[in-house]
C-alpha cells in the first residue's frame, strides 16, 4: 500500500493499485484523521473517478463523517469549495496530469490545507493499512447543487483588470477545465475564447492529461498564430496547472511565467514577498529583486509551497511544473487564475507576449532531465564532494551554485526518478557542465539512464 502514498497525495493505477476497496479504507481513515468532520468531495473526468468517489464517500460516512458531493469539478474549484463552504476538509478524486488509467486523492483539512508526508498522510496510511474491507454505507453519491461553481467563477472574473480586447486560444485537454472556461469567458466580454478539446472525456483522446509532454501542446502552438491570437493556454487534467504559448506559437517556460506574473503582483503590492521553486531560472529572483520585491526560494511541491506562502503571507508563488499559487484565493494553485494573471500582464503592458518574454531569456537551461538510478545517496555525496568549493544547500535535494552556472538534483515526489535542472550563462558552458555532471552520476551509479517520455 505504501507505494500509492506519495509526498502530498495518493496515486496509483486503477484498479491494480487503487480500487474501490482501497478507496473505502482511505475514506474511513480520512474520517478518523479529521475526527469524523464535515467534508466536500469533487472528482475529475477520469472513467474510474465516479466509482472511487462513491467508495471513498461510503468509507467516510461509515466512520461517522458527513460528505457533500459537488460532482465533476476542477481541483481549484474543490479547494475553493472547502474554503467558501467552511468545510472541515475535502478530497479531490484525481490523478492530475498522469495518464487516464491512473487515479488518486488529494486530501485537505479546512481552508484547503493539504495533507502531506509532513502533516497527516503517514497517519492516514497507517490507519488504512490496518483496516479490513469497509462495509460501506449505501450512498448514491448524487452531486448537490451548492452554487459553488458560479461563486467561484464570479470571484475569478473579479480579478480581471482592464478591458483590453484579447483573443485567447485555450486547450482544455478533454479535462475538468472545459465546463468552467466558457462560463468564465462569458463574464469577460472583452475576451474572445477559441476553445480546443473543451468537452470532458476521461479517455483523453486528443492528447495526454499533461500538456507539457509528448507533443501535447502542438495543436495549441499551431492554432495560436493561425488565429492571430494574443496567447494560448493549455490545462492539465484537473486544471490546477497550465502551459502558456506566446502569439508566435512558442511555449513560455513556466519560470518565466512566474517572473511575469510576479511583476504584475509587485505593481499592486510593492515590496511583496514572492516565492519561486528552487529549480527556477536565476532570472526569476533577479526580476523580483529588480522590481523591489523579496524573492524567496522554496521546496518543490504544492503542500510545501502553500505552507511557506502562509508563513510569508506571500501574494504569489510559481513552480517550474506550471503550478501558480495565489494568496487571495486561499493560497491555492489555480490554472484559471494564472490565465487571468497573464491576461492582466498583457493588458498592463500593451505589448505582445513574445516581447515581454524575450529579455527574460538570459540564460541557457537543460530543462528538467529525469534520471532513473538506484544509488541516490551515493550520487548526491559524489556531486557534493566534486563541487565542494561551490555554494551548496540541501533545501530540496542538492543545489550547487557558481557565479556562471548552477544545478539542482532532487528526488521526484511523484515518480521513481531523480530530476536534474542545470542553468548556465552560455550554451557551451551548459553543455560542458551537463556532460561533467552526468559523468559524475554515472560513476556513482552505473545503472543510471535518462528517462524519456
Amino acid at each position: 500500500m505504501t507505494g500509492i502514498f506519495k509526498a502530498y497525495d495518493v496515486r496509483g493505477s486503477y484498479p491494480d493499485e487503487l480500487d474501490e476497496t482501497m478507496a473505502g479504507k482511505i475514506g474511513y481513515a480520512f474520517a478518523r484523521v479529521l475526527k469524523n468532520s464535515r467534508i466536500v468531495i469533487g472528482r475529475d473526468v477520469r472513467l474510474s473517478s465516479p466509482a472511487l468517489a462513491r467508495a471513498f464517500t461510503g468509507g467516510y460516512t461509515a466512520a461517522g463523517g458527513a460528505v457533500t458531493d459537488i460532482g465533476m469539478v476542477s481541483t481549484p474549484l474543490l479547494y475553493y469549495a472547502i474554503i467558501e463552504g467552511e468545510f472541515d476538509g475535502g478530497v479531490m478524486v484525481t490523478a492530475s496530469h498522469l495518464p487516464g488509467e491512473m487515479n488518486g486523492f488529494k486530501l485537505c483539512r479546512g481552508n484547503a490545507v493539504p495533507l502531506s508526508s509532513d502533516t497527516g498522510l503517514p497517519e492516514l496510511e497507517q490507519i488504512a493499512r490496518g483496516l479490513p474491507p469497509i462495509p460501506l454505507v449505501a450512498s448514491s453519491n448524487s452531486p448537490e447543487n451548492t452554487g459553488m461553481t458560479e461563486r467561484y467563477l464570479a470571484k475569478l472574473a473579479g480579478y480581471v483588470q482592464g478591458q483590453r480586447a484579447l483573443t485567447i486560444v485555450v486547450d482544455a485537454g478533454d479535462g475538468a477545465a472545459g465546463p468552467e472556461l466558457s462560463r468564465l469567458f462569458d463574464r469577460v466580454p472583452a475576451w474572445n475564447l477559441i476553445p480546443l478539446n473543451r468537452e470532458p472525456d476521461g479517455r483523453f483522446p486528443h492528447h495526454g492529461a499533461n500538456p507539457f509532454v509528448g507533443g501535447a501542446a502542438r495543436e495549441l502552438e499551431e492554432r495560436v498564430p493561425a488565429e492571430r491570437a494574443d496567447m494560448g493556454v493549455a490545462f492539465d487534467g484537473d486544471a490546477d496547472r497550465c502551459l502558456f504559448v506566446d502569439e508566435q506559437g512558442r511555449q513560455v517556460p513556466p519560470d518565466i511565467v512566474t517572473a511575469l506574473i510576479a511583476e504584475f503582483f509587485l505593481a499592486r503590492e510593492p515590496r511583496a514577498r514572492i516565492l519561486y521553486d528552487l529549480r527556477s531560472s536565476r532570472v526569476v529572483a533577479e526580476t523580483i529583486q529588480h522590481l523591489g520585491g523579496t524573492a524567496i526560494r522554496c521546496r518543490v511541491g504544492h503542500a510545501f509551497i502553500k505552507a511557506q506562502m502562509r508563513e510569508e503571507r506571500a501574494p504569489f508563488a510559481g513552480e517550474l511544473s506550471g503550478h501558480y499559487y495565489f494568496r487571495d484565493l486561499g493560497f491555492i494553485d489555480c490554472g484559471l487564475m494564472a490565465m487571468i494573471a497573464m491576461a492582466n500582464v498583457l493588458s498592463m503592458n500593451g505589448k505582445p507576449l513574445s516581447s515581454l518574454v524575450r529579455p527574460l531569456l538570459k540564460y541557457r537551461s537543460t530543462g528538467e532531465l529525469n534520471l532513473q538510478v538506484e544509488q541516490k545517496d551515493a550520487i548526491l555525496d559524489s556531486l557534493a564532494n566534486k563541487y565542494r568549493d561551490a555554494k551548496i544547500d540541501r533545501l530540496d535535494g542538492l543545489t550547487v551554485e557558481y557565479d556562471t552556472w548552477w544545478f539542482n538534483l532532487r528526488s521526484s515526489n511523484t515518480e521513481p526518478v531523480i530530476r536534474l535542472n542545470l542553468e548556465a550563462e552560455t550554451e557551451s558552458l551548459l553543455n560542458q557542465k551537463k556532460e561533467e555532471i552526468l559523468g559524475v552520476i554515472l560513476g556513482a551509479d552505473p545503472s543510471m539512464h535518462l528517462k524519456t517520455e
